[in-house]
């Protein structure tokens, strides 16, 4: 008599037992230096998140003077536990290193083979020199625009086009006001007075939260986008609806000669499409202002020229613009509580699962983020960029 089993002749045999393997906390020792490029004013870590590191078991070492163009003191860190030193590179010789801009070869040259950096990557402004840099001292380098959540979307860069959306809004209305250029507006709606027309070109995060802060000004805003879903998340999220339009030449130009504000907000594959032609910008109202958010990668307006924070500003076709990249760093210590907030779980994390290596095995995010393993460069995109060796993460770990 046959009998009938659902497990197959190996399943019934003996099994050898198997034990999970815990997992064993490690302690990070980050060294957070100066910020060395210009204009750069922002902080990675604020005291507040020192401290919940340092709580943790974790050491932390600062370059004496950086949390102050964020308006962080050295007590301030000092007090939540912080190492802090004027030798920069003691600070560069830590295991782990947090930037907000990249290093620069001259930094990386100071630090330890095989250090761990984890900043943002700005690949518009790198040199193949940087990357070979790198690969020479071995080091895996995190980039924050890289580094994914559990919903699949990008923290960081998300976090900072808040920032810069909200402030593309305020620093219109200031220049709207200026003596010497501005026309002597209120941005918003008072009773009687026709309400301040705002034109946004894009439909994304900074486009989302630049029409928020208009409309809660009171403004009239029209906001101009070749993605019909975009548009779609915008007039959904946003609590009320306003005119939206996929972009063409006639009725962008219609709009474009009524506004007071214009806002640039396009983003590109490899460069922002140039939507704004001078011609167009010619037809705009003498003392409308330009706020040119895409400059960070080229920009989406014709006569758009980098600016810097000193001189923010210039006038073309009686047009006042405003093209500085970077917008956050104007807002330093709302930009570096954002970043710290984003970073320190991530930090934290690590540690937990017993360092680097086995943190990227357990979290795909943080496995995105990562453009340089050990030296090697893991990151398609700025491979083909550079035109240099590519090798697959996932192959090297899992």
């Amino acid at each position: 008599m046959s009998i009938y089993t659902p497990f197959s002749a190996s399943q019934l045999l003996p099994q050898e037992e198997k034990l999970e393997v815990a997992r064993h906390k490690s302690e990070l020792f980050i060294g957070i230096p100066k910020e060395t490029s210009y204009q750069e004013r922002r902080i990675c870590l604020t005291p507040d998140a020192v401290s919940s590191l340092v709580s943790h078991g974790h050491r932390v070492m600062l370059e004496s003077g950086a949390g102050e163009t964020s308006s962080y003191t050295d007590k301030e860190y000092s007090d939540a536990g912080a190492e802090i030193t004027q030798d920069t590179k003691k600070v560069l010789g830590c295991p782990m290193i947090l930037k907000v801009e990249p290093p620069s070869l001259a930094e990386i040259e100071m630090m330890n083979p095989q250090t761990i950096v984890i900043s943002a990557i700005q690949l518009k402004t790198q040199k193949k020199e940087y990357f070979e840099a790198l690969a020479n001292k071995r080091i895996t380098a995190l980039a924050f625009e890289f580094i994914k959540d559990e919903d699949g979307s990008y923290p960081a860069v998300k976090s900072l086009s808040e920032i810069a959306g909200t402030a593309s809004i305020l620093i219109a209305s200031e220049l709207m006001i200026g003596e010497n250029i501005g026309k002597g507006l209120l941005f918003g709606n008072i009773t009687g007075v026709p309400p301040t027309k705002v034109v946004i070109i894009g439909a994304g995060t900074v486009a989302e939260y630049a029409a928020r802060t208009a409309l809660g000004l009171g403004a009239h805003v029209k906001v101009f986008d070749n993605s019909i879903t975009k548009l779609r998340r915008l007039q959904n999220t946003l609590s009320q609806r306003i005119f939206t339009s996929t972009i063409q030449e006639k009725s962008l130009l219609k709009a474009l000669r009524r506004c007071d504000v214009a806002i640039g907000a396009m983003k590109g594959k490899n460069r922002a499409p140039v939507v704004v032609t001078e011609t167009m910008v010619e037809h705009m109202k003498k003392g409308a202002v330009i706020v040119d958010v895409s400059i960070d990668t080229g920009g989406c307006f014709e006569t758009s020229e980098v600016t810097t924070h000193e001189k923010p500003t210039f006038i073309k076709n009686g047009v006042i613009h405003y093209c500085v990249p970077n917008i956050p760093s104007r807002y330093s210590k709302t930009a570096s509580m954002s970043i710290s907030n984003i970073i320190s779980p991530f930090l934290l994390h690590i540690a937990d699962d017993g360092g680097i290596e086995s943190a990227i095995r357990c979290n795909r995010g943080l496995k995105n983020g990562i453009y340089s393993y050990h030296g090697l460069l893991t990151n398609k995109a700025i491979a083909d960029w550079f035109n240099l060796e590519y090798r697959d993460i996932n192959l090297i770990v899992f």
